[in-house]
C-alpha cells in the first residue's frame, strides 16, 4: 500500500490483493449467515417458546441467577455482556419463535455458561481485549509513522506487535464462539427445547455464524501480513 510516502511500493499489489481477499472472504460468510438466518427465521419452533423465554430457562437451568435477558436495537447484534452479566438480544430474536432466534438465544447463554464457569479462553480473549483494540485502530498508523520520520523507526516494530493483538484476539475467539455453539445444541437438546428437525436447522444458523468468526480471524491474518510487508517494503526503500 503507497500511502504516497515512497515506502511499501514494491509490495503495494500483493497487499491490495491480501486486502481484497480478506474483504472477500468476509462479504461471502456475511451473506451465507444472513441468509441461513433469513430461512430458519421463518421456520417457529413446536416449543412456541420466544428467544427471552429459552435464554431464561437455560440461565435458570445452569443456576446462573444473577444474569439478565434484555432487548437490544438491529438484526444480528446478540451478545453476552460479562461486564454487566446481561445476555442482549436482538429485535428479531428476543420475541421471536424462531428455529434461529431460539438458536441464538442459546448460542448466547452459552456464552454466559462459559463466564460462569471461567472458561479460559474467555480469559485470555478479555485480557487481551484493550490491547486488541488499541492495535487494531493504531497499529497501522505508528507503522506509518516510523517509515515517514527517520528517528521513529522503533515504531514499525512496535506498530506490527500491537496490532498482532488484533489478530491474536481475533484467533482467540474462535474456540470461544465453537465451544458457545456446542454448549448451545447440548443444552436445546438435553432441554428438549426443539425438535429433532429444529435441532438440524439449529446446527446449520450456528454453524453459518461460526464461519464469520473464521473469515474475520482469517482477514485479520492477511492483514497483518500486509501491515509486515509494509514494514518490509519501508526498509527495502532505506537500504
Amino acid at each position: 500500500m503507497g500511502y504516497g510516502y515512497g515506502y511499501g511500493f514494491g509490495y503495494g499489489g500483493a497487499s491490495y490483493i491480501l486486502v481484497l481477499i480478506g474483504a472477500l472472504l468476509c462479504l461471502i460468510t456475511s451473506g451465507i449467515v444472513k441468509s441461513t438466518f433469513n430461512k430458519y427465521s421463518k421456520i417457529a419452533a413446536s416449543s412456541g417458546m420466544t428467544g427471552r423465554e429459552v435464554a431464561a430457562a437455560i440461565l435458570h437451568r445452569e443456576g446462573i441467577y444473577d444474569a439478565k435477558v434484555e432487548r437490544v436495537a438491529g438484526s444480528l447484534t446478540d451478545h453476552f455482556n460479562p461486564a454487566t452479566k446481561v445476555v442482549n438480544l436482538s429485535e428479531t430474536v428476543y420475541d421471536s419463535t424462531s428455529v434461529a432466534a431460539i438458536s441464538v438465544a442459546a448460542h448466547e447463554c452459552g456464552h454466559a455458561v462459559q463466564h460462569n464457569e471461567d472458561y479460559f479462553p474467555l480469559k485470555v480473549r478479555s485480557a487481551i481485549l484493550p490491547a486488541a483494540n488499541f492495535g487494531s485502530k493504531f497499529g497501522l498508523w505508528i507503522v506509518i509513522a516510523g517509515l515517514i520520520i527517520s528517528f521513529f523507526r522503533p515504531l514499525v516494530f512496535i506498530g506490527v506487535v500491537l496490532f498482532s493483538f488484533g489478530v491474536l484476539f481475533q484467533i482467540v475467539t474462535l474456540p470461544v464462539e465453537f465451544d458457545a455453539s456446542r454448549r448451545a445444541l447440548e443444552i436445546i437438546q438435553e432441554m428438549g427445547i426443539l425438535s429433532e428437525n429444529e435441532r438440524e436447522g439449529a446446527r446449520k444458523v450456528l454453524k453459518s455464524a461460526a464461519m464469520t468468526y473464521v473469515a474475520s480471524a482469517a482477514a485479520s491474518i492477511l492483514s497483518l501480513i500486509r501491515l509486515i510487508l509494509i514494514a518490509q517494503g519501508g526498509r527495502s526503500r532505506r537500504d
